[in-house]
């Protein structure tokens, strides 16, 4: 759509406030996607208004005005600046039609949600009380099914590969076993993305089973044999055997193990320039699906290109590990 369809369109349906918020967990590229959504408002006459702590600050009338003035130097801040929380009491339904009031006090015609699935669900509840939302996936999970790419994903990888290499040094120089436990609590795709990266001979993620004696163990031996004197194992969160894996390698093996949780680390840090660009082009497309009038829809990256879901299809979707990169890692692995 043109500059010009796009302002007639705004005037038509009378496009004069829009809103950003960020909300869940925190991700690298957040303060990016903010930037571009003030910014692209800014241009086309539109108001912004910022709204800080989530859907907390939604109901406790937390909101500032923004402009293209205050949103200068985004792109390369890691976090969000408009902070991020959980709200329990928006998770009643009194607490969904306190804040639906006052989008409607704000004269707020439409709401950018800036998040993972619980981002959404929230959006889609405001919805239902003729709020117009757009959700734009932010996760270092990566786990949101209608995407195939969520804004945070390939700096909190990058983080992980650089910690590990670091890790790797003193792990070779003591001929030590490190498992190092990677953030993702109901998915393993930033897992198996970080565990091909390095190399690690083992990656268990939620997703798939695994054979403890045969995966590791019977592994481990076999390297041993061929000369390898150091060993890496990758372990989602939400795997849950990190306690219990250090001292089984350990009884089985005889090789000094160690433990490291990489946790929150993952989470901070500048923005890559993968998660800056999708940052911007997914902030301005939408801004561009609230002035077309469109509402209830999920912006997405799917085949190379910027595009949006309803976001009932979007929860119907399911998004599993890719079954070709698993097999990848786990052959190549030795």
């Amino acid at each position: 759509m043109t500059n010009n369809n796009t302002q007639a369109a705004q005037e038509e349906k009378k496009i004069h406030r829009v809103a950003v918020l960020t909300s869940g967990g925190d991700a690298p590229g957040m303060n990016a996607t903010i930037r571009s959504v003030v910014r692209t408002g800014a241009n086309y006459g539109i108001k912004m208004l910022g709204i800080r702590r989530g859907y907390n600050g939604l109901i406790n009338n937390d909101v500032v005005e923004l402009d293209a003035r205050s949103v200068n130097g985004l792109n390369s801040k890691g976090g969000t600046m408009l902070y991020t929380a959980r709200c329990d009491e928006f998770r009643t339904p009194e607490g969904v039609k306190r804040a639906a009031m006052n989008c409607k006090y704000l004269g707020i015609d439409g709401i950018i949600c800036i998040g993972g699935d619980g981002t959404f669900r929230g959006a889609r509840e405001l919805a239902e009380y003729g709020i117009s939302v757009i959700g734009i996936p932010a996760t270092i999970d990566n786990d949101i099914a209608c995407t195939h790419y969520s804004i945070g994903f390939d700096t909190a990888a990058n983080t992980a590969i650089d910690a590990i290499d670091k890790l790797s040094d003193t792990m070779q120089s003591h001929e030590r076993c490190s498992i190092v436990e990677i953030m993702g609590r109901h998915a393993g795709h930033l897992s198996l993305y970080v565990g091909l990266a390095v190399g690690a001979a083992a990656i268990i993620i939620p997703e798939k089973s695994f054979d403890f004696q045969q995966d590791i163990v019977n592994k481990m031996r076999s390297d041993r044999i061929a000369g390898k004197n150091h060993f890496l194992v990758i372990a989602a969160e939400g795997a849950g055997v990190t306690d219990v894996l250090s001292e089984r390698i350990k009884e089985e093996t005889g090789v000094d193990t160690r433990v490291s949780i990489l946790g929150h680390i993952q989470r901070g840090g500048k923005p890559s320039a993968r998660d800056r660009v999708m940052g911007n082009r997914m902030g301005h497309y939408a801004v561009k699906c609230i002035m077309e009038g469109k509402t209830n829809r999920v912006v997405v990256y799917r085949d190379s290109k910027i595009m949006d879901f309803d976001m009932e299809e979007a929860f119907a979707m399911e998004k599993n590990i890719e079954p070709y990169m698993y097999e990848v890692a786990t052959s190549i692995n030795i």
